[in-house]
């Protein structure tokens, strides 16, 4: 029960936070100015969807090695 009251907490914390996904160094934020809005809203969407396969790759290997260890 007390795990549960956590973790609404956590979510409803988490959706008062606004979230904006720039995923951007200082250098490609420097050649994203330089390029314009259109280019530079390309360029981010970029930068995450490379970020996305990593990330999902770990939620898998993370998801499948918590199920195991549930279990014992």
């Amino acid at each position: 029960m007390k795990k549960t009251r956590y973790f609404l907490l956590l979510l409803f914390v988490m959706n008062l936070l606004p979230f904006v996904a720039d995923a951007q160094c200082s250098v490609c934020t420097r050649t994203a100015q330089q390029l314009g809005e259109k280019p530079a809203t390309s360029l981010n969407f970029g930068i995450l969807y490379l970020a996305a396969t990593p990330l999902a790759i770990a939620g898998i290997i993370g998801f499948r090695w918590w199920k195991k260890n549930k279990d014992v």
